[in-house]
């Protein structure tokens, strides 16, 4: 379809071009015409879909392709694409535009919606704050149901979400929350405070995108309502917000425990230099952390010197132990995360990791010396690999659990401890404790 457009735009057949964009009224596919077009071509693509269908489109643009129509739109095009969009939506787009395009914007704006928009850019990035919309519909405890109905039609036209209601006293509070499903069932002349919800879930404006996430996953929420310090309804998040901050914090996590700085922009579209700029801090940093693990082994040499053989197992010592320590590491991390594991559970976790190592353990260990045995004809050599490999393996468990946990009780993120980090300090660990092992067993 796309190219069937531009094919059409390009022969000047506009009128064609128009019905062919038509064919497709959802703008989410909509905007996905846009993606990775000239300038010239979204220009001309955009002034040709219908102004309801270019408005919604707007909003599910890629940042880049919204910057070009920004700066190629006139003042006259522009106004009613931003007056159409919801609050969340203008912040997050503005959020993401230089400080030029976000002048422009405001200055298009009406007053109170400049001002509303001022302070919702206010809010601290990733935080309830600035996630929220305002366009919510709040009514008054002392309406009859019918009432509430007929105010939900003359005013909620422009509101993101009429399904939930809040419920509001004076200067605002929160006092509770009605669903239309609620109404709908109750009797025309009760009054909304019977009937609605006294004591509703709701987050403060400094929630972080990982709470707002796991209320919704928790509850299983359509809507949820910001208040502030004093419990003034300022805002709402509804459920499509909340999944992608859900997708975005995930993201974040993998990219942490990867060992790589978090990035907002696709892979495609961010330049090598920085994809390198991104990765090559944690690369130092743990290139560095290597040399421990050099150090220790040349403090060994003599040993090697005495039985080269023993050099030929650390690669599998090493290997097993960073294996094992992601493992626990990657199943804590995402325990907390989802708020299974909480702090105040760090020894049940250690008792458990404890116990899991021990039986791993004595499965590797036997193989190891069983194989050792057979392959080199030395049993003290096979006792010593088994051995190091048990203790390895219990190291490794207790760490990729303790690490994590640790960096929670320190403020940080627990994906910091993943597994390039785990992998280099059981490293040292494994080859610390396997040539103290060989030390004593073989009277090296």
């Amino acid at each position: 379809m796309n190219r069937k457009v531009l094919e059409l735009i390009r022969a000047r057949n506009f009128q064609a071009a128009r019905a062919a964009l038509l064919e497709e009224r959802n703008p989410v596919d909509a905007a996905a015409f846009f993606d990775g077009l000239e300038p010239e071509e979204i220009v001309m693509m955009f002034r040709l879909l219908p102004k309801k269908l270019a408005a919604q489109t707007f909003s599910y643009m890629v940042p880049e392709v919204q910057e070009k129509l920004l700066a190629a739109l006139t003042d006259a095009e522009l106004r009613p694409v931003l007056e159409s969009q919801f609050m969340d939506d203008t912040v997050d787009m503005l959020e993401e535009m230089p400080a030029n395009v976000v002048r422009r914007v405001l200055k298009l704006s009406a007053p109170d919606t400049r001002r509303m928009l001022n302070r919702l850019l206010q809010y601290e990035e990733g935080t309830a704050g600035s996630m929220m919309t305002t366009e919510y519909v709040a009514l008054k405890k002392g309406m009859t149901i019918r009432q509430a109905m007929q105010y939900l039609k003359r005013n909620a036209v422009d509101s993101e979400t009429i399904y939930t209601c809040y419920v509001t006293g004076p200067d605002r509070v929160l006092e509770g929350v009605i669903t239309v499903r609620e109404m709908l069932l109750a009797d025309d002349n009760a009054l909304v405070g019977d009937v609605m919800e006294k004591r509703p879930l709701l987050a403060a404006t400094g929630a972080t995108d990982e709470e707002i996430g796991q209320l919704f996953q928790k509850y299983d929420m359509l809507a949820l309502p910001i208040v502030d310090g004093e419990n003034r309804l300022v805002g709402m998040i509804t459920v499509d917000d909340a999944v992608d901050a859900i997708q975005e914090a995930n993201t974040e996590d993998f990219e942490k425990m990867a060992a790589l700085e978090p990035s907002e922009t696709p892979y495609l579209k961010t330049s090598a230099f920085t994809h390198a700029r991104k990765r090559v801090g944690w690369l130092l940093f743990l290139m560095l952390s290597g040399i421990i693990t050099g150090r220790l082994i040349s403090h060994y040499e003599e040993a090697f010197a005495a039985l080269p053989i023993l050099v030929s197992f650390i690669p599998m010592l090493m290997d097993t132990g960073g294996n094992c320590g992601s493992q626990s590491a990657t199943l804590v991390i995402r325990g907390m995360a989802l708020e299974e594991i909480r702090l105040r559970d760090l020894f049940r976790v250690m008792w458990k990791e404890c116990r899991v190592s021990l039986l791993v353990g004595a499965v590797l260990a036997p193989v190891n010396l069983l194989w050792i045995w057979l392959c080199y004809h030395s049993l003290p050599v096979g006792i010593t690999v088994g051995l190091s490999m048990m203790v390895t393996i219990f190291l490794a468990k207790l760490m990729g659990c303790l690490l994590p946990m640790l960096a929670k009780r320190c403020r940080l993120d627990p994906a910091l401890m993943a597994s390039p980090l785990i992998t280099t300090v059981v490293d040292a660990c494994s080859i610390f404790v396997y040539f103290n092992i060989a030390l004593r067993v073989l009277r090296l």
